[in-house]
């Protein structure tokens, strides 16, 4: 039973904060909040992830966690893998005009969260003509900030280009992409020949 009063209100705020005190850092609470909230791919639960990201974006500088990311700077660092649930959050530090040519995540879909810096990101979509040769044709362009999200379901066709000196992004994926194209081979990755993207 819930104390009265201004009691009551003390009790529910304890509560919930109880859970983020003992889960931990902004990370962790990530993590938790993840498992708490994943299923199969629907609207719901890419909106829980983006919600969740945009938070761990705006982490206090000062986690542990999140200096020593700003301080190494490295371009590719696996944050955390779930056993049971088999997402991954990777972080990436890139530098300015570092570019990641067209390409899908195969059967996967993809959560991008800027936590510094700027990076631009432009979608595609893959054309087939009457020969069946195919294009890709640019959709648009979109300059993300820190602390903003971008969704890629599966098929979905884009690039990534680092615009500032330097930039810091955390990269959600559903599964271990290094699985979907390396041994599955189920990740598409165009080529640019005479000025058009193709296969």
């Amino acid at each position: 039973m819930l104390p009265s009063g201004n009691q009551s209100h003390k009790y529910i705020l304890n509560e919930s904060l109880r859970k983020h005190i003992m889960v931990g850092n902004s990370l962790d609470i990530f993590i938790q909040e993840m498992k708490d909230s994943w299923g199969p791919l629907s609207s719901e639960v890419v909106a829980c992830s983006q919600i969740h990201l945009e938070t761990l974006a705006n982490a206090s500088p000062d986690e542990v966690w999140l200096s020593t990311l700003h301080k190494n700077a490295s371009p590719y660092v696996e944050l955390y893998r779930d056993p049971v649930c088999g997402f991954i959050l990777l972080a990436h530090t890139e530098t300015i005009d570092l570019y990641r040519p067209p390409h899908d995540h195969g059967r996967s879909w993809v959560i991008y969260v800027v936590q510094s810096g700027e990076i631009e990101m432009r979608s595609y979509a893959r054309i087939e003509d009457q020969e069946g040769r195919v294009q890709l044709v640019k959709r648009n362009s979109t300059i993300v900030k820190p602390g903003q999200t971008m969704v890629y379901l599966p098929g979905d066709i884009h690039d990534t280009r680092c615009i500032s000196e330097t930039a810091l992004l955390f990269r959600f994926t559903e599964r271990d992409l290094k699985k979907e194209d390396k041994e599955e081979g189920k990740v598409t990755r165009f080529v640019e020949r005479e000025g058009i993207w193709t296969v």
